[in-house]
């Protein structure tokens, strides 16, 4: 699997959740987060990727997403702002591009990384929050766990949360989990 086509699959993994969400106030593994609130923040993120891949600058694009992005209809905004970024994301050279992060330049394939590893833990959040398997594929949890990996130790603190330990024997899926700082065993 592709970098690119793992991006389509986590982000086909989380609208699928997305899609069957009934309670928005449930609470999420993101313990200050609601389901809401994880929808809100993965909308906002698709917001920003056409800006950052047409080599717009964090200041440019400014506040204009601060807040609550999704309104009265939360999976209509949030399929826009989905099918939007994707199509940024298959712009011919796209993965090529350079883009103006929180952390300064970086190449839009790390953006990239973060973006799928995102969809697919947030995708986990949402779907134990209401009860729903996500269904994250096994490939798709090993790849980004094999390209992240390396990576997480600058996240940890800002982002993410000490990787939680799991058996030898955990999946991949248990194994991403863990490695976001999230408990694989959480229920609400």
């Amino acid at each position: 699997m592709e970098l690119l086509d793992a991006h389509g699959t986590a982000l086909e993994t989380f609208d699928r959740v997305t899609h069957r969400i009934g309670e928005w106030d449930s609470p999420t593994p993101c313990s200050e987060w609601s389901v809401r609130d994880v929808l809100n923040h993965l909308t906002e993120e698709q917001l920003w990727v056409p800006h950052l891949l047409h080599g717009e600058t964090m200041d440019q694009v400014g506040d204009r997403y601060s807040g609550d992005v999704l309104g009265n209809r939360p999976v209509a905004r949030w399929e826009s702002a989905a099918a939007a970024a994707r199509a940024a994301w298959l712009e011919p050279g796209a993965t090529e591009r350079e883009v103006h992060l929180s952390f300064g330049t970086s190449p839009a394939q790390l953006y990239l990384e973060q973006m799928t590893f995102d969809l697919a833990v947030h995708a986990w959040d949402i779907g134990v929050a209401i009860g729903v398997d996500p269904r994250i594929p096994a490939e798709l949890a090993r790849l980004i766990d094999r390209y992240t990996r390396p990576k997480i130790s600058a996240w940890r603190g800002a982002i993410f949360a000490e990787e939680v330990p799991v058996d030898a024997n955990a999946s991949a899926v248990a194994r991403l989990i863990a490695l976001s700082g999230r408990d694989p065993h959480w229920r609400r």
